[in-house]
């Protein structure tokens, strides 16, 4: 999954940039105090961070809130269950964006006997197209997104690739919604109609 091209981001270390203006509250700190500390304060500078540095950032906060989720969803009915299957990938060109892999399982749908899925979570929302261009149109409107594909064996061995037959050209749901998110993978995952009632009147 590639993101569309972007220009060129720089990011620092916000929280040691704020650390490092210490020297400019220390007169403040006297007149409260009494006490100046006797420190060389130098102009503050902005540590900038590398790419892989910010994604692996990046990566840390997405397993952690994919951690988090499935351990909601795998909360609700102790007859829905799903495997945790946790990892990420960042946008290569905007590394501070990424997406994480939750939970992967099989239901059935309608035409549809045995469909296998994956469930994810990004921290940003845009379209979904088609081919290399998987996400499009990245939009500030929300700071999340959730959404369950189909997937299917590729013609390469050992990997697996979305199942345009099933659903929207694959895509199961698509929402930035968490509540509408957590509903549509329990769906998913429920094995019973009577269930199914419970979950559609949350």
């Amino acid at each position: 999954m590639l993101p569309n091209p972007a220009p060129k981001f720089r990011y620092y270390d916000a929280v040691a940039y704020k650390r490092s203006q210490r020297g400019a509250a220390a007169y403040t700190d006297y007149l409260r105090t009494g006490k100046l500390e006797r420190r060389a304060w130098s102009e503050p500078e902005k540590r900038y961070l590398t790419y892989r540095e910010v994604a692996e950032h990046t990566g840390r906060k997405l397993e952690q809130a994919g951690t988090v989720t499935h351990e909601r969803i795998n909360g609700f009915h102790r007859s829905i269950r799903f495997p945790k299957l946790i990892f990420h990938r960042t946008l290569a060109s905007m590394p501070h964006l990424g997406y994480c892999h939750v939970t992967v399982s099989n239901t059935r749908l309608p035409q549809h006997e045995d469909v296998q899925w994956s469930f994810y979570m990004a921290n940003f929302y845009s379209e979904i197209g088609e081919g290399e261009r998987f996400f499009r149109a990245i939009s500030p409107r929300y700071r999340r997104m959730y959404f369950a594909i189909a997937i299917h064996p590729s013609e390469t061995e050992g990997r697996l690739e979305i199942d345009r037959t099933v659903g929207e050209d694959g895509i199961l749901f698509h929402t930035h919604d968490p509540e509408d998110a957590m509903r549509n993978v329990l769906l998913l995952g429920a094995r019973t109609e009577e269930l199914r009632k419970i979950i559609r009147a949350i």
